[in-house]
């Protein structure tokens, strides 16, 4: 998880007898890889599948299980984490732990600390899919979000009861990226939607061939998670076979500049921002053919029809409180190319690159940018696309806030 961190966060997890409490050494060794402070609280239920030992190793924590436990320093260790914990995650949380939480009951270290804190509190739901269904489940986990709880959806697929269905606890990646969301990053753009695009678009010239680029979509997605990571709500207009996705963001895909111009209308007219990070095609086949063009001798010529040009419409188009942010990738004369086309297409910004220049352009993990807005221009040293999506939503939210 590129230039995230949690230094200086303290993450309790909770977990409870069920055997999926075997996932969750590697959430708590990627907590602590992330610079995360995290203690390890467990049933004793949960002791019989796996050893507390495992989570002392990996966190450098004394693992409490025992709520009378007299080896602790001289405060009220189920007070004292409450107060510490900026997270609180239950994981597995047996039907049994969800039933107490729900009905207020402190009867253990996890439902003792998780009464007391004040934190935001996850619970991941993993049991028998039948247990899971029960009526008197679904109520606890209703009750649960009715106080405050996030429920993380239970997986779907074989269970180790030998059942298929729901119940499953979901992959430690995405219990990671719930952790990350909820403390990696200021809300300073909660309550805004952001929409971005990005990947390459396809523009067909019959059922086999098509024109494209070289762009991956890794710049746009960056921008994607930096703007979720901030509280906004997300939606990021993807290139349908880039294979792109970024947690907790929706995802509408497209094929063809059109397909993207029909996604943007009617995803952006609305929005608080928009980010066009997708490299769209200036030109697409005037004719597509409905069959293969077959190889004949000699050259072959192609009629190439101009696309409508997404940003400069939207330009033209801009409802009242848009924020309009382009991308620019140049060969030469980057800043006056790039600032003739933020004026030229009404931007608010202009995210300018140079393909020749070591560590940017297509298929890197890095950029090296400047931004060019109608204030001036600031050159940013080389970095990941990460970092450089965290500058871009750092001019959404200062832009916000003057407006």
């Amino acid at each position: 998880m590129p230039d995230i961190s949690l230094k200086g966060k303290t993450i309790v997890l909770g977990i409870s007898g069920g055997i999926a409490a075997y996932k969750m050494p590697n959430v708590a060794h990627k907590l602590v890889k992330l610079g995360a402070d995290v203690h390890v609280l467990m049933t004793k239920h949960a002791t019989e599948f796996i050893a507390p030992l495992v989570f002392e190793t990996l966190t450098n924590r004394r693992c409490i299980v025992d709520t009378f436990d007299r080896n602790f320093q001289y405060d009220v260790a189920h007070v004292s984490l409450a107060n510490a914990a900026d997270l609180m995650l239950i994981a597995p949380a047996t039907a049994n732990v969800l039933a107490k939480l729900a009905h207020g009951l402190a009867d253990d270290m996890l439902t003792t600390v998780t009464l007391a804190a004040h934190c935001p509190k996850l619970v991941a739901p993993a049991m028998n899919t039948h247990m899971l269904e029960n009526p008197i489940t679904q109520d606890n986990l209703k009750t649960l979000e009715h106080y405050g709880f996030t429920v993380i959806p239970s997986g779907s697929g074989l269970l180790a009861c030998g059942d298929v269905g729901s119940g499953r606890l979901p992959e430690e990646s995405v219990l990671v990226d719930y952790c990350v969301r909820e403390l990696a990053c200021e809300k300073d753009l909660a309550g805004r939607k952001v929409v971005v695009s990005a990947g390459a678009t396809c523009e067909p010239m019959d059922p086999v061939r098509y024109i494209t680029n070289h762009s991956t979509g890794k710049m746009g997605c960056a921008v994607a998670r930096a703007c979720m990571l901030r509280g906004a709500d997300v939606t990021l207009l993807c290139a349908k076979d880039a294979g792109l996705s970024v947690p907790f963001v929706k995802t509408v895909p497209f094929t063809t500049a059109k397909d993207l111009f029909e996604a943007v209308k009617e995803n952006a007219m609305d929005a608080d921002a928009l980010v066009m990070a997708a490299a769209v095609a200036d030109y697409r086949p005037a004719t597509v053919a409905d069959d293969k063009i077959k190889k004949k001798d000699g050259e072959l010529s192609i009629a190439l029809k101009r696309t409508d040009d997404i940003l400069a419409w939207m330009g033209d188009h801009k409802p009242e409180g848009l924020y309009l942010c382009g991308f620019s990738m140049e060969t030469r004369d980057l800043i006056e190319n790039s600032t003739a086309k933020l004026k030229k297409k009404n931007l608010d910004l202009i995210v300018a690159n140079n393909l020749k220049v070591p560590g940017a352009g297509f298929g890197v993990d890095t950029n090296v940018v400047t931004l060019i807005s109608p204030n001036g221009a600031e050159a940013l040293p080389l970095q990941s696309k990460d970092a450089v999506a965290m500058r871009i939503a750092d001019e959404i939210v200062k832009a916000k806030a003057k407006a």
